[in-house]
């Protein structure tokens, strides 16, 4: 396994007012990343798509920049499936459970929090109201794409199910997104957009698992950094639709912790 981080992500002292806008001097400063790459190939990105990542005593700090040619977003309500459209998506891993976060060009946001089946015991510290297994919006997955054979019940990773709570909302989440070209009108050609996202380390105890919050400087986390790209030809949508990423997984499956990036937090 590499232990190199793939990332580095600098402190600052600031507080961001996050507007979307990556034309401050903060992001402006910050170390962007590579291209992105295909999530099964490993090849450039067909868009270029980069990410940069800060951190403060408070605070966590993501940025996407999006080449888009043609902007796009029709899912409004909070919580749509927007992995339907082309988007944007965070994930966050805690060991025996992991969030993921996706937002769309009109800035509509889904969330979902996971907890692997087999850490979920009676008397855990996820065995609490907020992870009702018996709510409605509660339900067991298995990954991505998997649909036959020794993998139709458990998927293909071998920890196996996971219980995801739809319902989950990030407490003290903030998104905000800049359009540089005209949403839902394809009779021009748009640059693209970007994504900006603030996270309170207090609102992350149960990812940290016993890890200090903040980090401490040379503290890696793992994180999936990726994007998905809705796309039509012949009048058909192309699925699975396009997947890229900082780190190529090898497997069209984003539910991989195994395989997401490594960030470090450094000064």
């Amino acid at each position: 396994m590499n232990n190199y981080p793939d990332y580095t992500a600098r402190k600052i002292t600031e507080s961001l007012t996050i507007d979307g806008n990556l034309s401050k001097e903060i992001w402006q400063n910050a170390r962007w990343s590579k291209r992105f790459a295909d999530m099964v190939t490993g090849d450039p990105g067909m868009f270029n798509t980069q990410t940069a990542i800060l951190w403060s005593d408070t605070h966590l700090y993501i940025a996407f920049k999006a080449e888009e040619p043609f902007l796009e977003a029709h899912l409004t309500e909070r919580d749509s499936i927007i992995f339907l459209e082309s988007d944007l998506e965070v994930f966050i891993d805690g060991g025996d459970c992991y969030y993921e976060l996706e937002v769309n060009a009109a800035n509509t946001v889904y969330e979902v929090f996971f907890i692997w089946k087999d850490a979920y015991t009676k008397g855990s510290r996820f065995d609490i109201p907020m992870f009702d297994v018996h709510q409605p919006d509660a339900y067991t997955f298995g990954g991505d794409y998997d649909r036959s054979g020794a993998t139709f019940w458990k998927g293909t990773n071998p920890r196996g199910i996971r219980w995801a709570f739809t319902r989950f909302d990030m407490p003290g989440l903030e998104t905000a997104v800049r359009l540089d070209g005209t949403l839902n009108d394809n009779c021009d050609v748009d640059k693209g957009w970007s994504l900006e996202i603030a996270i309170p380390w207090s609102s992350l105890e149960l990812l940290a698992n016993s890890r200090p919050l903040p980090p401490q400087p040379g503290d890696i986390w793992t994180m999936f950094l990726g994007r998905f790209q809705k796309l039509n030809a012949g009048g058909n949508e192309i699925q699975p639709h396009p997947a890229m990423v900082l780190n190529s997984h090898g497997i069209y499956d984003t539910h991989m912790p195994d395989k997401w990036s490594r960030v470090e937090f450094n000064r």
